[in-house]
C-alpha cells in the first residue's frame, strides 16, 4: 500500500471507514472522530463491546468483510480487562503492537501464513493510522485494529503451540478452564512482562530438530519462486485413451509453464514431448532421458509454493510429538530413508533403511523394542498371500514350495500345498506360510520386535544390495535396517548398563555375535525397552538449509489439499 497512488489509498480508507461506521452513526452526527486523544480509550472500549456483541450474533463477523475467528475468547479477554485496549493508548500504538504486526508480516519465516492473522487488513489500518492525522482521530479504526490484533494473537499462539493438523482442542473448548490457562494467561503474561519473543518461543515445541528446521525457513522464503504451476495427476489409466490424452495435455501445459515447450492447442507428438522433457531435465540437473514417469512428474509437481506448505506441515508434525522425548529412542523417518538412535538429544548412530512401497506402506506408530530374535523365521503376512501367492497357487499348488516356503496348520504341522483346494479361497487361507531361518530368509539374520497392530518390525535383509538405491520404498511394510549390528549391540549394552545384576542377563553383545556367527536361533527379551517412533517428515533443517525428501506416499499432498488448499 505504501507505493500505491494516493487516491487508491484513500479509497481503501473510505471502504474500511464505511464498513466500520455504518452501524455507529447517528442522524446528523459522527461520533467516530475523537479530537481529544485522552478520550480515545473510552470510545474504543465502548465500540469494542458493541462489535463483540455483533460478532456473537453473527458467528464472528463484525461487518461484511471482517470476521473474528476466536471471538468468544477475545470477548472473554476484554471482559476480564473491562474492555480496555491493550495494543494502543490515547491514539498511539503500544510497542507490543509493532512487535506483533512485524511478526505477522514476516509470519512465513515461521512456517505460517500472514493472512491467517488478518495481515492484509491490518496493513491497511496501520498504514492509514500511521500516515493520516485525521484517521488517527477515528475510533472505528483503532477499534478494528485492536480486535484484529488480539484475534490474530490468539490464532497465532494456537498455531504455534498446537499446529493446524490436529483436532482444534485448544480453541474449541471455549468455556473450559483452558481458555483462561492458555489463551488469556499467555496474552496477559506477555503484556505484563513486555517480552514478545520470549512469549512466542515459550508456546512452541522444545524439539531440537523443530528449531533446526526453522533456522532454514527465512533463506528459503527469501529466494522462493511464488509461481503456482499446474499439478499433474499420475499415473494415468493404462489403456484409457481419454485419460492418457488428459495426462499429455497436463504435461504439455506444465512444461510450457517452464518454457520447455510451446503452449499450443495441438498436442505434441512423442518426439516433441521427449525434447521438452529433456529440456526440463537439463534445467533441473536431472538425468536427461526424455522419458515421462513418476520421477519427472514428481519433479514437475514439486515447486516452491508446495515446498513451503511441506515446511508448514512438518513443523506442525513436531507439535504432535510428546512435549519431552525419552532420553533414549529410535527415530525412523520414512521419506528420509534413515534411522537415528538418539541418546540425550544426540545421534549415537545413523542407519539407512528400506521402508514399504506406496502400495504396502510402512505405518506410522509409536512403540518400543521389546524383544530380539536371531536367525528368525518369517511368517508371510496375509496381505501378501492374498495379493501375490493365492492367484499363483490356484494355477500351481507347488508355487510356495519353489520359493522355499512351508505351509503349516494351526498345530504347527507341515501341510502339502498340493493337497489343498486353493480355488475356494479368496480373502485368506486357514494356514500359515512360513520361511525357515537362514541366510536366505527375507528377514536376514536378526529381527527387532515391538508391539503394534500391523505385524511390522525392524529387521536385517537378505537383499542388502538395495541399500545403495537412492529411493528405498521397496518392502512389504516392515523396516529393513542396514546397521542392524549397531542397533543390536546398543540395545544389549543398554541392558547391561542398566541392569542391577549383570550376571542375571541372559545375553550380551558378545553372545549376539556368537549366535549369529553360529547361525543359532535365539529369542531375547529386552529388559529396558527403547522407545521407537516411525514418522513421516518430508523435510528437515541442516546447517541453516531446508532439505526436502520425496513425498513417497503422497501423505503431504493429501494434507495440503485438506488444510492448505486455499493458501
Amino acid at each position: 500500500m505504501s507505493n500505491a497512488p494516493r487516491q487508491f489509498r484513500y479509497f481503501a480508507i473510505c471502504i474500511i471507514f464505511l464498513a466500520l461506521s455504518c452501524n455507529n452513526r447517528r442522524s446528523g452526527e459522527d461520533k467516530n472522530l475523537v479530537t481529544n486523544p485522552g478520550a480515545m480509550n473510552e470510545e474504543v472500549s465502548g465500540q469494542m463491546k458493541k462489535a463483540l456483541n455483533i460478532a456473537a450474533a453473527q458467528a464472528g463477523n463484525i461487518d461484511d468483510s471482517t470476521g473474528i475467528a476466536f471471538y468468544q475468547i477475545v470477548e472473554q479477554f476484554y471482559k476480564k480487562g473491562d474492555f480496555q485496549p491493550v495494543w494502543s493508548s490515547a491514539a498511539k500504538w503500544e510497542p507490543l503492537a509493532d512487535s506483533l504486526y512485524r511478526f505477522i508480516k514476516d509470519a512465513e519465516n515461521e512456517g505460517l501464513f500472514p493472512n491467517d492473522y488478518h495481515f492484509n487488513l491490518l496493513k491497511v489500518l496501520k498504514d492509514t493510522l500511521d500516515r493520516d492525522s485525521i484517521a488517527r482521530m477515528n475510533a472505528d479504526f483503532w477499534t478494528k485494529a485492536e480486535l484484529l490484533l488480539t484475534d490474530g494473537f490468539m490464532h497465532l499462539i494456537k498455531d504455534l503451540k498446537q499446529g493446524r493438523l490436529q483436532p482444534d482442542s485448544l480453541s474449541l473448548n471455549k468455556d473450559s478452564v483452558l481458555v483462561d490457562k492458555f489463551f488469556i494467561a499467555t496474552l496477559n503474561d506477555m503484556l505484563e512482562k513486555k517480552d514478545f519473543s520470549g512469549t512466542l518461543i515459550s508456546v512452541q515445541p522444545k524439539h531440537k530438530n523443530y528449531w533446526e528446521l526453522k533456522k532454514g525457513i527465512k533463506k528459503f522464503v527469501d529466494s522462493m519462486d511464488r509461481r503456482v504451476f499446474t499439478h499433474i495427476v499420475y499415473p494415468f489409466k493404462r489403456g484409457d485413451v481419454k485419460d492418457s490424452l488428459y495426462f499429455i495435455k497436463l504435461l504439455q501445459k506444465r512444461l510450457a509453464e517452464s518454457n520447455c515447450i510451446s503452449p499450443a492447442a495441438k498436442l505434441p507428438d512423442s518426439a516433441a514431448l521427449a525434447t521438452a522433457i529433456k529440456k526440463y531435465q537439463l534445467q533441473k540437473g536431472l538425468k536427461a532421458d526424455g522419458k515421462y514417469g513418476k520421477n519427472i512428474v514428481a519433479a514437475l509437481n514439486s515447486n516452491d509454493v508446495e515446498r513451503f506448505k511441506r515446511i508448514a506441515i512438518t513443523l506442525d508434525k513436531y507439535k504432535q510429538l510428546p512435549p519431552k522425548m525419552p532420553d533414549k529412542y529410535i527415530w525412523v523417518n520414512l521419506p528420509g530413508y534413515y534411522l537415528h538412535l538418539v541418546n540425550a538429544d544426540t545421534i549415537v548412530f545413523e542407519s539407512k533403511v528400506i521402508c514399504g512401497r506406496p502400495e504396502t506402506r510402512t505405518p506410522l506408530l509409536t512403540s518400543e523394542i521389546s524383544d530380539i530374535i536371531t536367525y528368525p523365521t518369517w511368517t508371510v503376512p496375509t496381505s501378501i498371500i492374498v495379493k501375490q501367492y493365492l492367484p499363483r497357487l490356484k494355477n500351481n499348488p507347488n508355487y510356495i514350495s519353489r520359493l522355499g516356503l512351508k505351509l503349516m496348520n494351526n498345530k504347527g504341522e507341515v501341510i502339502n500345498p498340493g493337497s489343498v483346494n486353493w480355488s475356494k479361497y479368496s480373502r485368506g487361507i486357514p494356514y500359515r506360510v512360513v520361511q525357515g531361518s537362514g541366510d536366505n530368509n527375507s528377514l536376514g539374520v536378526i529381527k527387532f520386535n515391538f508391539d503394534n497392530p500391523y505385524a511390522v518390525y525392524l529387521h536385517d535383509t537378505n537383499q542388502r544390495y538395495l541399500f545403495k538405491n537412492a529411493s528405498r520404498a521397496l518392502s512389504h511394510g516392515c523396516v529393513r535396517v542396514q546397521e542392524w549390528e549397531k542397533l543390536a549391540y546398543y540395545i544389549a549394552g543398554n541392558d547391561s548398563i542398566l541392569s542391577k545384576r549383570r550376571d542375571s542377563l541372559k545375553y550380551t553383545a558378545d553372545s549376539i555375535r556368537s549366535w549369529i556367527a553360529q547361525k543359532e536361533r535365539h529369542h531375547i527379551d529386552v529388559k529396558n525397552h527403547i522407545a521407537l517412533y516411525i514418522r513421516y517428515f518430508s523435510c528437515e533443517g541442516k546447517k541453516g538449509e531446508v532439505i526436502f525428501y520425496e513425498d513417497i506416499y503422497g501423505e503431504d499432498r493429501q494434507l495440503m489439499e485438506k488444510y492448505f488448499a486455499k493458501k
